[in-house]
């Protein structure tokens, strides 16, 4: 019996960043290593590689996940937005990006890309009102303060300690989001 197992293979379609992608993956692909070598994009890092680090995160389906978990098999059909498609269509950056930009929320850069994705997904998570572990007020829409962020960012280390920098991104991006009534 041969000891090397042949790997099997899978059809999937994948929505990425707006752009239809036809696949034939090895069922054992993650969605990070299906991301960043069949389809070249390589915003998305792999940190850790056991969803301990979330430079990763991706958006997948609306919500933030850790692309070195998932298996792309798993996620046939799905809309995935990375670091990559969150500029806004003519170019410029998404306002996040820039807030981010603005307070120097990023010292090497390698965490940035799933600190952004997060970042964006922590913004939609309190506009739809869901509460995290420190919200303080259950039955009334998320504050995001200084202790929301941090919990809510919890997911996502930084190894050059921009945390500061980072809180302060996220706060300066929802609170442009509020004025802009978005």
């Amino acid at each position: 019996m041969d000891s090397e197992a042949t790997p099997v293979h899978a059809d999937i379609t994948l929505r990425v960043n707006g752009t239809e992608h036809r696949l034939n993956v090895d069922t054992r692909a993650s969605l990070l290593d299906v991301l960043r070598e069949d389809l070249g994009l390589t915003g998305s890092k792999k940190g850790c590689d056991h969803g301990q680090c979330g430079a990763c995160t991706i958006l997948l389906d609306g919500r933030r996940a850790n692309g070195c978990l998932a298996l792309a098999v798993a996620h046939d059909g799905a809309e995935i937005v990375t670091v990559e498609g969150l500029a806004q269509g003519d170019g410029r950056l998404s306002p996040v990006q820039e807030a981010f930009v603005e307070n120097d929320a990023f010292q090497c850069g390698y965490c940035t890309p799933g600190q952004l994705c997060s970042a964006t997904a922590v913004l939609d998570e309190a506009e739809r009102g869901w509460p995290s572990a420190v919200t303080r007020d259950l039955r009334s829409d998320p504050v995001l303060d200084d202790d929301e962020i941090r919990e809510r960012m919890s997911g996502n280390l930084c190894r050059c300690g921009a945390y500061v920098g980072i809180v302060a991104a996220v706060k300066q991006a929802a609170q442009r989001r509020e004025a802009a009534g978005a």
